[in-house]
């Protein structure tokens, strides 16, 4: 039976490496994928999904203003049966996106696997995660660990010389040199600025 997934965690975790792991399975079975991707997220280039460790895929780049439900049934017409559909960066859908997204599965009974960060550098929800963890049928956390030991669920925007930053657009597009993955409890300590800046510096990654 179709379901919608939503697969979640702070930075640096493995969503996207674990998204392409399941494209290459149902490939593997000869059965027919869509790659869906967000076209302001550009670092690999448009329409590419990239993972830190070198797997990268083709993908189809969408904008907040498609209708993706629309666009499973054309590539449907065009190309014939759709096994699965999978989503990176799934922050960025829209509300109307995850709800087409729930048609695509409830009306064409195809899986759709989303992968995303749950929230934002400053602890909120981001759009897309809102209404997937709202209409998901099944959810599962990707761990990921913070520099102090702990798993780490939350996320760290830093500018240039490695210090937090509290305020700016909820929308950034960055990687490991913008964004440290913290616990919870180490979240705190860097909102009220007790968290040394030393160990941010070494939570990001050199090179």
């Amino acid at each position: 039976m179709a379901k919608l997934y939503f697969y979640y965690s702070a930075m640096n975790a493995g969503k996207t490496t674990t998204l392409l792991q399941s494209a290459h399975n149902y490939r593997e079975r000869g059965m027919r994928v869509a790659i869906l991707t967000p076209r302001l997220d550009d670092r690999a280039g448009t329409g590419v999904v990239a993972s830190r460790i070198g797997l990268r895929s083709d993908a189809v780049a969408f904008d907040r203003a498609d209708d993706l439900e629309r666009w499973v049934r054309g590539d449907i017409a065009a190309h014939g049966k759709l096994d699965c559909v999978l989503v990176d960066e799934a922050q960025f859908l829209t509300r109307a996106q995850v709800w087409q997204l729930s048609e695509v599965v409830d009306a064409l009974r195809i899986p759709v696997l989303c992968y995303g960060l749950r929230t934002d550098f400053r602890g909120e929800l981001f759009e897309g995660s809102q209404y997937l963890l709202a209409w998901a049928d099944e959810m599962s956390e990707i761990k990921t660990i913070c520099h102090t030991g702990k798993k780490a669920t939350m996320t760290v925007r830093v500018n240039e010389q490695g210090l937090a930053v509290q305020d700016g657009p909820q929308v950034e597009i960055g990687g490991n040199e913008r964004y440290v993955s913290v616990s919870r409890a180490e979240f705190k300590r860097i909102a009220r600025g007790e968290s040394r800046i030393e160990s941010l510096q070494q939570a990001l990654p050199l090179g």
